[in-house]
This record gives structure tokens, sequence and C-alpha cells, in this order.
């Protein structure tokens, strides 16, 4: 996107409207450019704004409020869900040889690193020269039943695991891996901050713009998770959970 510093202004590219303004700060300092969209410019975000945040702001009492949906939600998402795991699971291992999870290196909250948990959708020498590479339209080391858990968001669903270990929130910047967040924090400003909040098994990115594969696809992402990260609430999260549903329905945006 391309933004002005001003009140409002037209955007070709980006938001859904084609509007910015100025919103305050919510601990009384610098202005931030926020669109009608639910996007904040990173390009223009002062050097301290997540101070001035909802989610840093948070008291003890909505830290733990915020943990018990984290783990009402996952808990009920495995159990709601276990006969259709254990299909798939069976699926799974029927299909083709390999383990029947994935796990894999991402960067979590205040950078720290985990191992994240899925159901396995790709061939076991998916990244047999090593290197990371993004996922594609009709990627071609999906598997036959990772095409139908990749479409469906099932493979997803054992990351609840994430959740209640505490590695994870239900609602949050969806986590990345540490090589595609040092190429990212080098090309994009304030990237870096997604890391203020726990990563999420969905997140406001996820519900407002489909799967990115490049670094334009990841800053048009980012300036939704940042508005996340200075809007954060219950209400909001409630707000992303029902609206994923209906991303899950629609089957829209995975590859």
């Amino acid at each position: 996107m391309r933004f002005e510093r001003s009140r409002a202004v037209s955007d070709d590219r980006g938001c859904s409207d084609g509007s910015v303004i100025v919103a305050p700060d919510y601990a009384g300092g610098e202005a931030v450019m926020v669109s009608a969209d639910g996007q904040v410019v990173p390009e223009f975000l002062p050097q301290n704004w997540l101070r001035g945040t909802r989610a840093l702001r948070q008291g003890a009492l909505e830290h733990v409020l915020h943990r018990g949906l984290d783990i009402c939600a996952s808990l009920s998402l495995l159990l709601l869900t276990l006969p259709l795991l254990l299909v798939v699971a069976l699926a799974i291992k029927l299909d083709t040889r390999g383990p029947l999870f994935y796990r894999q290196e991402r960067v979590g909250q205040h950078h720290r690193r985990f191992h994240i948990l899925k159901f396995r959708s790709m061939t076991v020498d998916a990244e047999k020269p090593g290197a990371a590479v993004w996922a594609t339209v009709g990627d071609s080391r999906v598997t036959r039943v990772g095409r139908f858990i990749r479409l469906t968001r099932i493979d997803e669903i054992p990351q609840a695991i994430n959740i209640l270990r505490g590695d994870m929130a239900f609602v949050g910047p969806r986590p990345e891996r540490p090589v595609f967040v040092e190429q990212l924090t080098a090309a994009i400003p304030h990237y870096a901050d997604r890391a203020a909040v726990r990563p999420g098994l969905t997140g406001w990115a996820q519900v407002k713009y489909s799967y990115g594969a490049s670094i334009e696809d990841a800053r048009e992402k980012l300036s939704y998770d940042l508005w996340y990260i200075r809007e954060r609430s219950l209400w909001l999260d409630l707000r992303i959970i029902l609206a994923t549903v209906r991303v899950v329905l629609r089957q829209a945006g995975a590859r």
C-alpha cells in the first residue's frame, strides 16, 4: 500500500474504502494512522507506539480472562472435533508413509522459539534441500489427504495443544518460521512488533486477508496484525473467532 501522511488519503491498492485516519494513541503519545478496514500503517508508526496499545496496557484481570478464553476455546475445539481427528489421523497413515504430525520451529511472543504442531499435509521430503519455502497454489508437495485438511483447516487443529501449553493464544498473529522472520524484519518496518503478543491459531489478518506467499503479502497482513495489537480485547477475540468459522466454511485462503 502507498499512504500519504494526512487526515484521509486515497489508496489505489490497499484499504477497502481507500481512507486512512489519524487516530489518537491510547497512552497519550503520538497519533497513529489507521484505516477504516482495520489496518495500521507500519511506515508511519512512532518508534515507541507499542506502549500505547491496548495489548500492552491490559491489566492482570484481562490477562487472566484472555488465558481462560484460550484454554476453554482450545479444549472445546479438541473435544468437539475428536471423532473427526481420529478419522483424519487414520487417513493420513493410509495415504502416505511418514509421521502423523508435523513439528516445525516458529517464533512466538518476545521472539521465543517453539515447535508448532500440525497434521502432516505434505510429503516427508517436502523440504529435502533444507531451504524454507513458502507454500504455493497447487503445491506439488501436498498429499491427497493434505489438500483436504489444508482446505478445511483441519491440519491446524493440533495447535490447540500449543495453546494449552502456553506457546500460543487462540487469537493473535500467525507464528512464522525464524528464517522468514529474519527476512521480513529486515524488509518491513515494525515487523518484529508482532512478537508483542502470543501468536494465534487464528487472527485478524487471517480473516481479513487471504494466504500470502510474498513480502508484499506479509506487509499487508502485518498492517492487520498491528491493528489487532493496538485494539486487542476479549470482545475483538470473540469477533475474530466467529469470523474464522465463516472463513473456514467458505474454504477461503487455503493452499
